[in-house]
């Protein structure tokens, strides 16, 4: 969709107006490699699949950031990582293709993803669905908005607040997983929490937009293996809907820090229930050995 983003005022202004830009152009740039014949190449310890759509974006993403802010550090997921960003206060985090799985499936569920964390917090982000062409967008006293089309014959589109729910009862609650198979521990998780009803989904960034958007209420991803740039942006936009995101222990997540891995996990709520869902799972880490990192 061709609607204007208006974003007047705030804090972060200018820097939420370049992102939500770079975010759409990168958006086209995927598309342009979406559904064709694609190199998969694997990298580092955990064996992720990348392809030349994610290094594309994520250069086009960096260049723009790196001109407009100089000063700023950048954390990028497919670029060299070095000690420049340790120290600077503003740091973009960046995930040029969330979900690449799903961007490789063609299922159509992944998202760029751009986020500025400022003294080690999540202050803004960006989440833009080149597939469905829904764009979340967020910063500190901004609130959290999203745009999406309303019809595709006329070219349409709203703009609307986002806000997440208020459910309190966590068997009533819905659960924001992962489309891989889950893990005996996850199962654990469910039993625990008494929880029935599951919306799948391959992106971090589009399950918290399944937060965000009252289709979901809750997402618990309980491995060491997510990155940074994974959760900065998510983060931003789920709290100014009014939830949380932090580690399995209820402790704040931490950007810019010389280890990009959350390796205490992620659990992200509508906040109304956060702290009953850290004490069912103290229990569970327990057993199973988990200390914070």
């Amino acid at each position: 969709m061709s609607t204007s983003v208006e974003i007047t005022g705030g804090e972060f202004e200018r820097e939420l107006g370049l992102a939500v830009e770079l975010a759409r152009r990168a958006g086209e740039a995927a598309l342009a490699f979406y559904g064709k014949p694609l190199r998969v190449d694997h990298k580092d310890e955990f064996d992720e699949p990348v392809t030349q759509a994610d290094r594309t974006v994520n250069e086009l993403i960096v260049r723009a950031l790196r001109e407009s802010f100089p000063d700023d550090g950048i954390l990028a997921e497919e670029s060299v990582d070095t000690d420049r960003r340790i120290g600077r206060s503003r740091v973009w985090m960046i995930d040029p293709i969330d979900g690449t799985k799903g961007f490789i499936a063609g299922t159509g569920d992944f998202a760029v993803q751009i986020g500025l964390a400022v003294e080690g917090r999540a202050c803004l982000g960006v989440l833009y669905a080149p597939a469905t062409d829904v764009l979340y967008w967020a910063a500190r006293g901004h609130g959290a908005w999203v745009l999406r089309p309303t019809s595709e014959a006329e070219r349409a589109a709203r703009t609307e607040r986002l806000g997440v729910t208020g459910e309190t009862v966590l068997a009533r609650m819905r659960l924001a997983e992962s489309r891989s198979h889950r893990s005996p521990r996850m199962e654990s998780v469910v039993r625990a929490l008494g929880v029935h009803a599951e919306v799948r989904s391959h992106s971090v960034g589009i399950k918290v937009g399944l937060l965000v958007e009252q289709q979901a209420d809750l997402y618990i991803h309980l491995s060491p293996k997510t990155k940074q740039w994974d959760t900065c942006a998510p983060e931003a936009v789920l709290a100014e809907a009014g939830g949380r995101m932090t580690d399995l222990w209820g402790e704040p997540l931490q950007y810019n820090t010389p280890d990009v891995l959350n390796r205490n996990g992620i659990l992200a709520s509508n906040g109304a229930t956060h702290a009953q869902v850290v004490e069912r799972l103290r229990p569970l880490l327990a057993e199973w050995g988990r200390e914070p990192a």
